[in-house]
């Protein structure tokens, strides 16, 4: 049994949860989320308490339990707070700005690159680190996941675009030999 799926969602004040059949609908100071709940799993309200239950013990909805709670969870928790991702730049000459919607980047490339920030992410930087924030955390996390994408950071100088809390395994270069 899944003790994930087990505990309780809190729902903070200022944030109103609608159920309707297998349709979830959060709202609060960040924006609103909805999701359709998988076959076999309900949720219940009570006063400000969340419950997740199975309807019918499956192996299905055995391994969907706890996912469904955590995804009713992060909806809960990105529309009263937010979630925030962030990256750090690495490498001489490389730099970003933000323009609107869009990141101007520097990283070595003969041409500049502009990435869109999808609709929802905000984005910041200071210094060297970029930092995404919105209020659903799957589509800060595939933003950031998609900007470190355009350039990876190369084991031996660490040059790149890495998450801040990321280690990089550095490499020895290779060394000349005298023979």
């Amino acid at each position: 049994m899944s003790r994930i799926g087990r505990k309780p969602i809190t729902v903070p004040a200022g944030v109103t949860v609608e159920l309707q059949d297998r349709h979830v609908k959060v709202t609060g100071s960040k924006g609103t989320l909805e999701l359709d709940l998988l076959p076999g799993i309900n949720i219940a309200q009570d006063g400000d308490t969340l419950t997740v239950t199975k309807a019918v013990e499956t192996p299905e909805t055995q391994r969907s339990y706890g996912l469904m709670r955590t995804l009713v969870d992060n909806m809960v928790v990105g529309v009263s707070t937010g979630f925030t991702r962030s990256l750090e730049i690495n490498g001489v000459g490389f730099r970003a700005a933000v323009a609107g919607n869009t990141i101007n980047l520097s990283l070595g490339f003969s041409h500049p690159v502009i990435f869109v920030l999808p609709q929802g992410v905000e984005a910041k930087i200071e210094k060297n680190v970029i930092t995404l924030s919105g209020h659903d955390k799957q589509v800060v996390g595939q933003a950031a996941a998609n900007l470190r994408a355009l350039k990876k950071p190369e084991p031996y100088k660490g040059k790149g675009i890495k998450y801040v809390e990321e280690r990089i395994r550095r490499k020895a270069g290779k060394t000349a030999t005298k023979g």
